[in-house]
């Protein structure tokens, strides 16, 4: 059901809101959070604080791409879509796609492995190190000796990188819209 007219102030300020929530999250966990806390904190203890921050994360962003998607899609009649209007509707669905696969599925996944590895780790002594170059040796050889670790460390890489990869496209899509949003502040 299309909405007649235009948005109401309350719609406007609740768009702008969802939107510019999602691009600070975004922003902050994609290009802050990880970095700060892999120079200060030991291996094991980013890794936790990290499985625990990027569900809430993800399910954050998927609920303002959701909001967002709705707002817009409301005020904006399929049949009447600009070429613009049908790029920024296309945008807030690929966000709201991609968080929840991360959320449903590329997290999960990764935080299982990862936890798995750490298991091992600490039998060998590994993971209470501070960023990522200490004890690299220690870590490869314990990749050259142990088969499942090795595995698991595949497993790990191959799902962080697609969730990784799947995020900075929402990130890049949610600046889009971001951009686009600001260019017509008059209308939604």
């Amino acid at each position: 059901m299309p909405m007649e007219g235009d948005p109401t102030s309350l719609v406007k300020v609740v768009h702008l809101l969802c939107l510019s929530t999602a691009w600070g999250m975004q922003v902050w966990m994609t290009f802050i959070a990880g970095f700060v806390l892999i120079r200060e904190v030991s291996r094991h203890t980013f890794g936790l604080v990290q499985s625990k921050l990027f569900p809430f994360y993800f399910y954050a962003v998927l609920g303002c791409s959701f909001l967002n998607l709705a707002l817009y899609a409301m005020y904006h009649p399929r049949e009447l879509l600009s070429s613009g209007e049908t790029l920024q509707i296309s945008l807030f669905f690929i966000c709201m796609v991609l968080a929840a696969v991360n959320a449903r599925w590329f997290s999960p996944t990764t935080t299982k492995a990862m936890l798995k590895m750490q298991e091992i780790e600490k039998e060998h002594g590994l993971g209470l190190e501070v960023g990522l170059q200490a004890q690299r040796e220690a870590y490869q050889k314990l990749r050259e000796q142990d088969p499942k670790y090795r595995g698991l460390r595949q497993k790990f890489f191959r799902y962080h990188g697609l969730s990784s990869l799947c995020n900075l496209v929402s990130v890049l899509a949610t600046g889009v819209n971001l951009c686009c949003a600001a260019l017509h502040l008059h209308a939604l």
